[in-house]
Order: C-alpha cells, then structure tokens, then sequence
C-alpha cells in the first residue's frame, strides 16, 4: 500500500513517525504557524499586510512572502538560526524533534545519519544551532521556592591504566559546572572557571529571587549566603553520608547532573569547554520542559530560534 503523507496538523501532536514523512511544504507550514500564529509579519517593517507570491510558474522560490508595506520579500527562515543554511526545513524540523525527544541528547554524526546530510561538519553546526535557539532567555524570572545549588565537574572518563594520576573534586582538570534548580520547577546551568565562594554566591544573587532558600552541600563557599534570602540557607553534610534530612537535599540537582554526565559520557563522549555552555543549554531546556510531550517541547524550542544567528567558524 501507498504512502499518502499526512494532511498538515500541529506539530505538537505528531508522532515521531510522522515528523520523519514531512514534505518540504509541510515543514515550512509547520515553521510559519509556530512563527506566525497570527499570519506573517514583515521582519523588516513589522508590517502584516503580505503577499504569498505564487510559485507554480517558478519564477519565485518556494515559501517567498512579499510585504506590502515596505515591499521587500522574505521567508520563515529570515531573521532566525536557519537563514542563509542550505538544510531544508524539512531537516530542521526533523532535527529539533530528535535533539528534543532524546533526554540524553543526539550525537552530530548520530544526526548526519537520520538526516541524510553530507557532511559531520553541517551536522554539527545544525546542532549548535538548536542549543542556541533553546538559550533561556536572560530576561526569564528568577527562581524561587526552594533552589538547590550544586557544583560538579564535566569531562570524558578517565582511560584506565595511562599511568596518569586522575583526581577528582576540586583537584581535577574537568570543567566545573554550576547548577541551580528550583525544587520541582526550573534549572539554570552554566560552566564557571573557578568554584569559589565569590563566583558561586554571584550566581545565586543573579538567578535566585531574594525570598527564596537556599539549600546546599556542606562546602564552605556557601558559608553565609541565607544572610541574603529571607527563606536562609539549609545543608546537607555529604562528607558524614547525610545526603537527606527531611526536606532538605540537593537530589534534585543530582539528578540533573546525572542525566547531563550520561550525555557527556554516552552521546557526546568528548565536550570542549569552549563550547560546554551549549550543552548546558540544551540540558537545561529539555529539563525545564520535562513534564510536556516531545511535540509541545519540540514547538517550544522552535519558538527560540528568532533574532540568533550562529556563524561557523573554522
């Protein structure tokens, strides 16, 4: 039996199955929708009154959309990580669900595969591209309730009998990485160069709303930092075994850094510090959207992708 592509319909209730069979056309109107719930508006003007042109003589390039206004043509890619990329849209939309449906991520060369691009190089640049679309935005409320802040330290695993010396903790050369969540809410994630008490207590008075409290490990650099939020400042003392007391923990903080170290270790295998913060990124996102379908989180992500641009850099 034929297959017969389905009609278009949002794309937060398809099926995976159903985003790999998109045409060309469904995936522009996907976009569009997601862009332009309202219909087009001109990213030059502003403006709303616009022309579809007409693509059957094939004079215009699919997807051309002329304003009336200002007179200048555009598309849905226009003013978004997928200007000027030579992926089809078909791709993209196929490679925001897969990089959004995986908890543990999706490789470059894993998404080379599926795709059917001819490179690693554009794989991996589309990838990029995804994790800056799911950058939370800086003007995002800060957190609040109870936020858990937890230090940990990302990098490939250790090779087993190089004759090398590996610490861990604080002496070893894996990148540090700070997290801060907020008890069954949000998280926000980033790497930092040195875990001292002036860098971490920063992070918490610039993501943490002052009511909230603060619940950490036993580590000394938190030591006076519920001075600043009315709710104080709880511990659990790791180093004695105590990993809960009551209500008081950071299990939530070590759960997301479970779920970004198997990442690291059984996705990716190797991230450079350059470029952690994206991962960060991405991790970050699918776990503030954890609790929505693959399709709603999948949206979500695509409505990202307006006013960035990632350049590739050799």
């Amino acid at each position: 039996m034929r297959y017969e592509p389905p009609k278009y319909t949002k794309l937060s209730e398809m099926a995976s199955i159903d985003v790999g069979r998109l045409t060309e056309d469904q995936a522009r109107m996907i976009l569009e929708d997601i862009r332009w719930p309202n219909g087009p508006i001109c990213p030059h003007c502003q403006g709303t009154n616009v022309t579809h042109l007409n693509t059957e003589s094939k004079k215009e390039r699919d997807g051309i959309i002329q304003c009336n206004t200002c007179r200048q043509q555009f598309t849905v890619t226009v003013g978004t990580i997928m200007q000027g990329s030579h992926i089809t849209l078909r791709q993209w939309v196929q490679a925001f669900h897969s990089i959004c449906s995986h908890k543990k991520g999706v490789s470059a060369l894993q998404l080379q595969r599926n795709l059917g691009l001819k490179t690693y190089k554009s794989a991996w640049h589309l990838a990029h591209r995804i994790r800056l679309a799911m950058k939370e935005d800086p003007l995002a409320s800060a957190l609040k309730g109870t936020v858990e802040v937890d230090e940990t330290y990302v990098g490939g695993k250790p090779r087993k009998g190089d004759g090398k010396v590996h610490k861990r903790g604080r002496g070893t050369k894996k990148a540090p990485v700070l997290a801060l969540v907020e008890r069954d809410g949000r998280v926000r994630t980033k790497p930092i160069e040195f875990v001292t008490a002036k860098t971490l207590k920063s992070a918490i008075h610039e993501n943490v709303n002052h009511e909230a409290r603060i619940v950490t490990d036993e580590l000394p650099s938190y030591n006076g930092i519920g001075e600043d939020f009315e709710g104080g400042h709880k511990t659990v003392n790791h180093s004695a075994g105590e990993y809960a007391r009551d209500d008081i923990n950071v299990n939530s903080a070590e759960s997301f850094f479970a779920l970004l170290k198997r990442g690291v270790h059984g996705t990716f295998h190797h991230v450079s510090k350059k470029h952690l913060h994206r991962y960060c990124d991405e991790f970050s996102f699918r776990w503030d959207h954890r609790k929505v379908t693959d399709g709603e989180r999948t949206v979500a992500a695509i409505e990202g992708v307006v006013g960035k641009r990632l350049m590739y850099m050799n």
